[in-house]
């Protein structure tokens, strides 16, 4: 089930999640060393730019949204993701991606605006060790559409947690990327599977749209009728 007919079933209110838009994983000057091609690099630009549209989409939409953002932190290094690199488990490394008070860690392409929630994580999820599930039950978020970098890491493992606190997930699969195409294809294939409802940018405007238009016509629609009620109960009155 892809494009607007991902939204089938969905009810109550959803959110949009935007994940490690930061200038370690977006920003060309840092990437060097990930030995991108033209394909791949053409790929992130492109996700970074769709995943703005989301974002000026579900504001005017009024979805929330949730900044999530790695915050890598040199006095508590995560020993296992050094390990698996090849390096000092008890040491986090000077070129560790989203330092904390480093320009790699800022938001690039996008940024929060004032008032909209921001969660530090230290690992690949969102919800591992934050406060995020507890925030979007607070605002009684039913649904939510997960966008950012990279699909196969921190979209997959964030997605993936969303499913599994009990949120329906959308993907936009042109919102999201990986440093090879063939990764970011691989991945989006296995979340179909069993994670999440591919999608399109472009399905979740119109979705939107849909949503706030069909909102908007019962809310006249009420007025209306409570004017009308109004109106003849003074009639009456008078009569």
């Amino acid at each position: 089930m892809t494009g607007a007919s991902a939204f089938a079933g969905l009810t109550g209110a959803g959110a949009l999640l935007v994940v490690d838009v930061q200038r370690s994983f977006g920003d060309p000057a840092y990437l060097a060393d990930y030995g991108l091609d033209d394909a791949a690099s053409d790929a992130l630009v492109a996700a970074i730019a769709a995943t703005g549209r989301l974002v000026d989409t579900a504001r005017t939409a009024g979805m929330p949204v949730f900044w999530i953002e790695l915050a890598s932190d040199p006095s508590t290094p995560w020993g296992s993701s050094n390990w698996l690199r090849g390096g000092d488990p008890s040491v986090m490394s000077a070129d560790e991606p989203c330092i904390v008070g480093t320009p790699g860690a800022e938001w690039y392409g996008v940024s929060p605006a004032a008032g909209e929630p921001r969660i530090l994580k230290k690992h690949y999820s969102g919800f591992h060790q934050t406060e995020l599930d507890d925030l979007l039950r607070s605002a009684h978020i039913d649904w939510v559409v997960v966008a950012g970098l990279t699909t196969e890491c921190c979209i997959a493992a964030t997605a993936t947690d969303a499913m599994q606190n009990g949120y329906p997930v959308l993907l936009p699969a042109d919102a999201t990327a990986a440093y090879e195409v063939r990764i970011h294809v691989n991945a989006l294939e296995q979340l179909a599977l069993s994670v999440a409802r591919l999608t399109t940018v472009s399905a979740i405007e119109a979705a939107l749209a849909a949503r706030t238009s069909t909102n908007t016509g019962t809310s006249t629609s009420t007025s209306t009728s409570t004017s009308t009620s109004t109106s003849t109960e003074r009639e009456s009155s008078h009569a």
